[in-house]
């Protein structure tokens, strides 16, 4: 029964988060060079996902009013502002500053949560009605694997982002490819989930 949810728990986060590698490689390739920056990603990882999986586990307890479905898709609002942010940043600053593009920019810990658990709307969505089906021994055992496989995901992430011909392009097109990126998933949360009617 434990190992069944295992597999099962593997194959639901893989097919939940494999979204996630495209915006970590970018917030990888964000904070090139800086010292630190896979410790700060894994870190928000971390806070984001523990934010989705306990949003998850209490609605599923029954605490809707914490977490009204209704809410998620405003979510969105989150990696949307953080996108026009960046693009706004990459606008204003200046091309030629070629320390800038060595030192790469400091990526915060809670941006990369607020991005993460923003993002896991429909993670929040498809764990719900799992976690209802299933015992609290398995609701634990699926917490327990995608936690594990969180650390997995940010290494996939660092790994995608650190090859060369990958990471050439990533440097290269970061300051544009970020701020689209954010931008672009934040429309997708509010308006897959009907936010403000649309």
């Amino acid at each position: 029964m434990i190992l069944s949810s295992v597999l099962q728990a593997v194959g639901l986060f893989i097919a939940t988060n494999i979204d996630d590698i495209i915006v970590l490689s970018l917030f990888f390739a964000r904070g090139a060079g800086q010292r630190g920056t896979t410790a700060r990603i894994t870190a928000g990882q971390y806070l984001g996902f523990a934010g989705i999986l306990s949003a998850a586990v209490l609605v599923s307890l029954g605490a809707g009013a914490f977490l009204p479905q209704a809410a998620i898709p405003y979510f969105g609002l989150i990696p949307l502002a953080l996108g026009l942010w960046a693009a706004w940043r990459a606008w204003r600053r200046d091309d030629d500053d070629d320390d800038a593009k060595v030192e790469g920019k400091n990526v915060g810990v809670w941006t990369v949560a607020a991005v993460t658990f923003a993002n896991g709307g429909d993670n929040i969505g498809v764990y719900v009605p799992v976690f209802l089906n299933v015992g609290p021994a398995a609701v634990v055992a699926y917490c327990v694997v995608f936690l594990l496989l969180v650390a997995v995901l940010v290494m996939l992430a660092k790994f995608v982002a650190t090859r060369r011909p990958i990471a050439e392009v990533l440097e290269r097109w970061e300051h544009v490819l970020f701020p689209i990126v954010l931008i672009g998933l934040g429309i997708v949360i509010l308006v897959s989930g009907g936010a403000f009617g649309l």
